[in-house]
């Protein structure tokens, strides 16, 4: 897998077939592999004609694993895919995040506005101007010696989830901690490109696809019927929603 050094961090990174870039940002306790390869998405997305170039984010995969959550605020995250994007010689793509992802992607937009033509934000509605729910409950479930010791609901899922996953979750609890940067209303109401915001009907991660749209300057809401945040990620409505809106506004 192929890295990159982003302010002064390694970074892995792959790329996948040719057309019109999509730089796919994967949600918190991820990676490429889970997130865009295993659900689908890489190849929906490559048979649709485009380029899928997917990172691991700072702390995740196979990219540096750093223990200050001084590191993980969402801004410098978004930093480390907009170099991304400048390393492969990119002028414009369009992001699809999904969660976390989301939210970094968000600040991709208001920091380097000249870089997004468009953007997909998954698992993540109305929540994403409110303070993120249950962090602290994650942070201890990551830090518990066991899993039998973690009661709460939240933080019993992301357990189970970085333990699938096998991450280094003593760089997830930092991230965690450090990564819950809220965006202002009038920030999200800053970003110009068209956006579709995509979430499940019982997400209560996400919350309201539409809250999140209706804050948006050219905004439209997905409701992922009959799926949480876990559940939501690779389901087919999903992304044929999401054909359909890059179909219109970044055609492959």
């Amino acid at each position: 897998m192929p890295t990159f050094e982003s302010e002064g961090f390694e970074i892995a990174y792959e790329v996948f077939g040719e057309g019109p870039p999509i730089v796919a940002v994967h949600g918190f306790g991820s990676n490429i592999n889970v997130n865009w390869v295993a659900t689908g998405w890489v190849e929906t997305l490559t048979k649709a004609g485009y380029q899928v170039v997917a990172l691991d984010n700072r702390g995740h995969g196979n990219s540096e694993k750093i223990y200050d959550p001084a590191v993980y605020g969402a801004p410098d995250m978004a930093r480390d895919v907009a170099n991304l994007i400048d390393h492969l010689g990119f002028e414009t793509v369009a992001l699809i995040g999904y969660s976390m992802g989301a939210r970094i992607s968000a600040f991709v937009c208001l920091q380097n506005p000249e870089k997004v033509a468009c953007a997909i934000f998954g698992g993540l509605g109305g929540n994403m101007v409110r303070p993120m729910i249950d962090s602290e409950e994650i942070i201890a479930a990551l830090n518990a010696p066991a899993l039998s010791e973690v009661t709460h609901k939240t933080g019993r899922q992301f357990r189970i989830f970085a333990d699938h996953t096998g991450s280094d979750r003593k760089a997830l609890a930092a991230c965690m901690a450090g990564s819950r940067t809220r965006i202002a209303e009038d920030d999200v109401r800053a970003i110009s490109v068209p956006v579709l915001v995509a979430v499940g009907s019982e997400d209560e991660v996400g919350g309201d696809p539409q809250t999140l749209a209706d804050m948006l300057e050219q905004g439209e809401a997905l409701v992922i019927e009959r799926r949480d945040h876990m559940r939501a990620t690779g389901d087919p409505q999903f992304k044929n929603g999401a054909l359909a809106f890059l179909s219109r506004v970044y055609p492959g």
